[in-house]
């Protein structure tokens, strides 16, 4: 097959650090196009990368060249070009949350579906070999029953991360739809899922505004989840974790206790009941932090299942489900009451 001509929609840092230099480096693709509407910050990008430079997403779509793209925009806008883009014939990888409501989430999937494309979230955690072996280890019955759980993700705020900095559409709600748990607390749904092979049916919540000024969106959550067959457990998600990042979940089991990048060189440590202690280096999860920028396999798995016209890892339903436990966290947080999934 000819090489699959990408378009990149969005120039901020999700794209400069992950979506652009990772589709450059895979070597089944090309990109053909960047979109921004900050023509300055388009263009140099266009520059480096030998691509049509787009102000308007609309006029990217219509290039029909392009095979699929990127949706590298703030969390409101997800939903609306990865519809669009899907009905002009592309396939789409979206960044996370996919969406801002239950609705958005099916409309996206059901244009995926109608126009026969790919649509795949960038839940790049899923890819994480730590997580991917504790999930793997729970599923061959290595830990007994798991009886529960806790998983936090948080930071110093995506000022540091974000290409605007203090004024970025993070901390603005009609830009952002939700904080820290949009940015953070979904990709540890997501996880959480995934390693357990379970789904959650409820949550309660406290998501709450007061580490950031000039912001109206959660900065500080704490959830209490609930699954399927009754393991319980927390989720943390902050942009109040000031001196380094915490991205780390442990699993308690009947046999023992998984420790998930919870240690700076063992990415998994497995604490056994009888004593015996078990470490694995497996290479880290990627973070913002410079030098912490390993490949996140999103990306690439995307172009694969392109290629060979497979199902990737996480479609629009894995997406939705995840984002269902975020939903479900802010409608707790709101009643004071447990949220039924």
């Amino acid at each position: 097959m000819s090489k699959v001509k990408v378009g990149v929609i969005g120039c901020g840092s999700i794209s400069k650090y992950r979506h652009i230099p990772e589709y450059a480096n895979n070597e089944q693709v090309e990109i053909v196009a960047v979109c921004d509407v900050i023509e300055e910050r388009v263009n140099e990008f266009a520059e480096q990368y030998e691509a049509k430079a787009y102000t308007s997403y609309e006029e990217l779509l219509a290039n029909d060249e392009i095979d699929a793209v990127s949706v590298c925009l703030p969390n409101a806008l997800h939903a609306p070009v990865s519809i669009a883009a899907l009905q002009a014939g592309k396939h789409v990888l979206c960044e996370k949350p996919m969406a801002t409501s239950k609705e958005e989430g099916e409309a996206m999937i059901a244009a995926a579906k109608e126009s026969g494309k790919k649509l795949m979230i960038g839940h790049n955690q899923r890819f994480v070999p730590s997580h991917q072996k504790a999930r793997e280890m729970i599923a061959n019955g290595e830990l007994g029953k798991i009886y529960s759980f806790r998983t936090a993700f948080g930071h110093g705020g995506p000022e540091r991360w974000s290409v605007d900095g203090k004024d970025s559409w993070f901390f603005r709600k009609e830009d952002a739809f939700i904080g820290a748990m949009g940015d953070l607390g979904v990709h540890k749904t997501d996880v959480i899922r995934y390693v357990l092979g379970e789904e959650m049916t409820e949550v309660g919540a406290f998501v709450e505004t007061g580490a950031k000024e000039n912001s109206d969106v959660d900065d500080n959550a704490v959830c209490v989840l609930k699954t399927e067959s009754g393991i319980i457990g927390t989720l943390a998600a902050s942009w109040s974790y000031v001196p380094k990042e915490d991205n780390s979940t442990i699993i308690y089991g009947e046999k023992g206790i998984i420790r998930l990048e919870d240690d700076p060189v063992n990415s998994m440590v497995v604490q056994y009941k009888t004593g015996e202690v078990v470490k694995y280096e497996l290479g880290g999860i990627q973070t913002n932090e410079s030098g912490g920028q390993t490949s996140s396999q999103v990306i690439d798995h995307f172009v694969d299942a392109i290629i060979n016209d497979t199902e990737p890892l996480i479609t629009g339903e894995e997406g939705l489900k995840s984002l269902e436990v975020v939903l479900a966290a802010l409608e707790s947080s709101d009643t004071k009451k447990i949220t039924s999934l």
